[in-house]
């Protein structure tokens, strides 16, 4: 025998790939992925409706396993995962995926938490009383068939779908190279709008949204805004926003609580949770001291207790930007229509509905109308027999079997062959003058509805008719209340600062990269000469470097040893107690391992017209505009370049116009007029402010104010203030006056300020002690003097710096002392 041998094609590989991929995209986005604009059904789906509707599974009939269902489907009609059936099945009969579920599912069909549902072998299911509607009139040639996978027998190639099934329930899906995400709407809005189009076929679609106002989800929630609902209605593509339903409730001990009772669409509960748990811990939201989940079959109920003096307002901001409580649910209205997948606007779906329904229509009233025709052909023939009784039994008891007596009967009435045989088959209980009687009822009966049908036929508008009392019939029978609210204010993006009140906050931040800020008012006033109170608990010999005030919504600029910048706004920075540690700067600035915060500036605005002046410990200054930091952010950008061992000292904001005074950690001040130092770029190294003698160093900068006096702090607690008067304007680059006459017993110059009569100070300990003080409780003196104890200093704690407290006039209050 010879051996056949075959014949060998070579294809490049790419042209194989892509003609294969082209093959896999189109099966899955014509058959898997994509629901069929008429019935709204991806094909699994509609086999799963078919297959129950075939087993009887009626909403009236006792409910057969998912395992037996499944089965069925699976070897029937969807040759794929019985996994992949079953997910199917369970999603069509949960209440919380479906806005009108087409199954009904008895046993665990899975919840909300996502917790999965029971095995198919467990659960039992029938179809819904509205699924009927998806395949009435099935039987009635409404609808083509096509074989199925093995062509052993024929499955619809669609259901008649009297129930307007995509905008009902909606449809999501992943194709290749597209998605679909189409929202749920309200079956009464619904109906009402495809009766408007049936009455109006011109009718605009801002007009169909007077009835169809939006999409209505399983699980409620409210729509912020009808721009995204327009748009999504107009394009077919849109943006909407969904927010829980939440209220406020009081406790008995005066804190508030969140009660959520409703959730955007598609929200798993139980992820939500953990979300909003992972988030309090990681102190990215604060003031959430509990939370739990009250949920039961009455419905849901998520509760979130707020610690006391949380602002309920900024708590909610914060669960609506970080977590899932609002939700953004993107519209894509892509279905497949005459096989070709396209995106739709709200009148194309509602118009290609009713088309659907109209065909449906149209071929079942033929259908009726030619069962009606040979209903009445027999009919007739039945009349004919019993008007001529006697000789119809005369010809049959004469014939010598069935055939003759067929034939004969069709040539003595001129009937044809269906007329005999159902002569032939008539009882003789129809003899009676009643049955008799029945059939003449019958045939005038039959001929009213061939009437009626030929009359529907001949005109269109009569068909669209029938279109819309069916589908208003649906509405009726299934319609319910609207669950989503929807709101006509837009939400807006959310402004935290907007509810965050403007309140004036210590800044602090610690040797080993520590900060917090504590109200002001978390401070008392003491007298002059006290001990002060603990601004921190601090561990491992950490010590209180920087200190700086700032209203909440004032951006604080932080300049590092590196010469970088970083910034945040105030109140991202964690708020803490006067005895907190506060939160490692690290966690909130990406700062390098080698870099340390060493000055600290208060912007109210980038926009604001100034300039950022800089200081290093040599001497080196430098100015910024400020609007070269608008971008620095978390990430930093250059501020200067410092020399080899140089370092940041201080920082003070400029108008452009202003005298400065450098002073030395020795006691020298040195004034000159901001104009001798012009603007630099952010990268460039600066040029000599004041010359230093070898050992001496910057101890900071000021801006120089009429209404103002200079205030001098020394390490070990002494300390005056000083007229600006006293010093003469200087060149730049000279060593200037004495302003500090510094000793063993006072130390070197710690801290420098520039104070109004109405100041206070906080002055603060490298042990972390603080003490707040009046300006006018520290004495005006002259330049050589080492001035007064402002801090008792205990060795060997020693004074490492101070800020002052701007009150603002309309605000001045006497001060309130707090007892001890």
């Amino acid at each position: 025998m010879e051996e056949t041998v075959g014949k060998t094609i070579p294809i490049a590989i790419e042209d194989e790939i892509k003609e294969s991929y082209l093959n896999y995209a189109m099966s899955v986005i014509v058959s898997r992925a994509l629901p069929d604009v008429r019935d709204g059904l991806k094909p699994v789906h509609r086999r799963i409706l078919y297959g129950m509707s075939e087993m009887g599974l009626r909403y009236d009939r006792p409910p057969k396993k998912c395992a037996r269902i499944v089965g069925d489907v699976l070897g029937k009609f969807h040759p794929h995962g019985d996994a992949s059936v079953y997910d199917a099945l369970v999603r069509l009969a949960q209440d919380f995926s479906m806005r009108y579920p087409v199954v009904n599912g008895q046993g665990n069909f899975g919840s909300i938490d996502g917790d999965p549902p029971a095995a198919m072998r467990y659960t039992e299911s029938r179809l819904q009383r509205v699924a009927e509607e998806m395949v009435r009139d099935i039987k009635k040639e409404t609808v083509d068939f096509g074989p199925n996978y093995d062509d052993s027998m024929d499955e619809p190639l669609v259901l008649p779908a009297a129930f307007p099934y995509m905008l009902a329930n909606g449809a999501s899906g992943i194709a290749v190279g597209m998605a679909t995400n189409i929202p749920p709407h309200n079956l009464n809005e619904i109906c009402k709008g495809i009766a408007a189009y049936i009455e109006n076929p011109e009718i605009t679609i801002d007009e169909l949204m007077q009835y169809i106002k939006g999409p209505d989800f399983p699980t409620g929630g409210i729509i912020f805004g009808r721009r995204g609902i327009k748009k999504a209605c107009k394009t077919g593509k849109g943006k909407i926003v969904v927010r829980a339903r939440f209220v406020l409730e009081q406790m008995k001990n005066g804190r508030e609580r969140i009660i959520v009772t409703e959730l955007p669409y598609a929200v798993n509960k139980a992820n939500l949770l953990i979300r909003i748990a992972e988030l309090t811990r990681d102190r990215k939201i604060d003031g959430i001291s509990d939370l739990r989940d009250e949920s039961d079959r009455n419905g849901m109920r998520m509760v979130i207790e707020l610690k006391k003096g949380a602002i309920p307002k900024i708590i909610l901001n914060q669960l609506f930007t970080h977590t899932a409580l609002q939700q953004n649910f993107n519209v894509n209205n892509l279905a497949l229509v005459k096989g070709r997948p396209q995106v739709l606007t709200l009148k194309d779906a509602v118009v290609y509905f009713v088309e659907h329904r109209e065909e449906v229509v149209t071929r079942r009233t033929r259908y009726d109308l030619r069962r009606a025709e040979e209903r009445e052909h027999i009919l007739i023939g039945l009349k004919i027999a019993l008007d001529n009784i006697d000789e119809v039994i005369q010809i049959i008891k004469s014939s010598r079997n069935v055939d003759t007596a067929r034939e004969n009967l069709m040539k003595a009435f001129e009937l044809s062959e269906k007329q005999a045989q159902a002569i032939l088959d008539m009882r003789l209980q129809k003899l009676t003058s009643l049955e008799t009687q029945k059939i003449i009822d019958e045939l005038n009966e039959v001929r009213a509805q061939i009437a009626y049908f030929k009359d529907l036929l001949s005109d269109p508008k009569k068909i669209l008719n029938v279109v819309k009392e069916e589908t208003l019939e649906i509405a009726e029978k299934f319609g319910d209340d609207r669950r989503t609210e929807i709101l006509i204010d837009e939400v807006e993006e959310i402004n935290i600062e907007d509810l965050i009140k403007k309140e004036d906050m210590v800044v602090l931040t610690t040797n080993r990269g520590m900060i917090k800020r504590v109200p002001v008012s978390a401070y008392k006033n003491q007298g002059r000469g006290g001990k002060g109170s603990m601004s921190a608990n601090l561990r491992d010999e950490d010590f209180i470097e920087n200190l700086f005030i700032a209203s909440t919504h004032d951006y604080i600029l932080f300049i590092t040893s590196e010469g970088k910048a970083y910034w945040l706004k105030v109140h991202e920075i964690p708020e803490g107690s006067r005895h907190a540690r506060g939160t490692n700067i690290r966690a909130l600035l990406q700062i390098s391992a080698d870099e340390e915060i060493t000055a600290v500036v208060s912007i109210t605005d980038f926009e604001q017209k100034g300039y950022l002046f800089m200081g290093t410990s040599r001497g080196v200054v430098k100015k910024v505009k400020i609007s070269d930091f608008s971008n620095a952010r978390t990430r930093g950008i250059r501020a200067i370049n410092l020399d080899s061992g140089d370092r940041l000292i201080s920082a003070q904001l400029t108008g452009g116009d202003n005298d400065l005074v450098m002073v030395s950690k020795h006691g020298m001040a040195l004034r000159f007029h901001e104009e001798a130092v012009r603007a630099m770029g952010r990268a460039s190294r600066g040029v000599q402010g004041i010359k230093l003698q070898k050992e001496d160093e910057l101890a900071g900068v000021l801006c120089v104010h009429s209404e103002e006096k200079m205030m001098l702090l020394s390490e070990y607690g002494y300390g005056k203030r000083i007229d600006y008067d006293n010093f003469n304007p200087h060149g730049r680059a000279t060593r200037g006056q004495i302003a500090y006459k510094i000793s063993e017993k006072t130390g070197e110059v710690v801290g420098v300020s520039s104070l109004r009569e109405e100041d206070e100070i906080v002055c603060i300990t490298s042990q972390g002690n603080t003490i707040k003080i009046r300006s006018t409780d520290v004495s005006v003196m002259g330049k050589a003097a080492f001035g007064v104890r402002i801090v008792n200093i205990t060795p060997p704690d020693v004074v490492i710096g101070m800020a002052r407290v701007v009150k603002e006039d309309e605000e001045e209050k006497e001060p309130e002392t707090e007892k001890e």
